[in-house]
């Protein structure tokens, strides 16, 4: 998929490059990651509240690009289940922005830009595999990058949604 359309005829060779055939009309991005989240409600309501929480609203409206490896509520209610937390209230604000950060990459990283290995995030670094298509944290968790939502465009930069929150070294 390339955003919205589906792509149903791949790497058609032409004389000066190579040809994709969508399904569907492209237009350019014309939110910011914060305001895409807030479009993909409910399933990101979640990590919405989070951001808010941490205070990172401003810095991923307006700044970037970035890159964000996006967990799903899905992600977000097992890892408070994890913890032991019945909300996001029950999360200080301090481990919350280490979390939030971790997720978050300076610039704007496409999945065909991806390689296996160690990718720096705001807050740590962790690691990709590009053959199975999963993040492995600090803490050795794995992260599956869902294959039909990776490279969701914003107007400041790209957006990866995951299936698993990670976590940074938060010590």
């Amino acid at each position: 998929m390339v955003n919205d359309a589906n792509v149903i005829r791949a790497d058609v060779k032409a004389r000066n490059g190579i040809i994709h055939a969508i399904d569907n009309v492209l237009f350019p991005p014309d939110k910011n990651i914060v305001e895409l989240a807030l479009s993909l409600n409910p399933e990101f309501s979640i990590l919405v509240q989070a951001v808010i929480k941490a205070g990172l609203t401003e810095v991923l409206a307006t700044g970037g690009p970035f890159t964000v490896f996006a967990p799903t509520n899905a992600a977000f209610a097992a890892l408070l289940g994890e913890l032991g937390a019945t909300s996001l209230d029950d999360i200080s604000v301090d481990v919350l922005t280490k979390v939030l950060l971790y997720h978050v990459v300076d610039g704007r990283i496409y999945s065909s830009d991806l390689v296996s290995g160690p990718v720096s995030a705001l807050n740590g670094s962790f690691e990709v595999s590009v053959e199975s298509l999963t993040i492995t944290d600090f803490n050795g968790r794995i992260a599956n990058l869902v294959p039909s939502l990776l490279n969701v465009q914003a107007t400041n930069g790209v957006v990866h949604v995951i299936d698993r929150v990670i976590l940074p070294d938060l010590n």
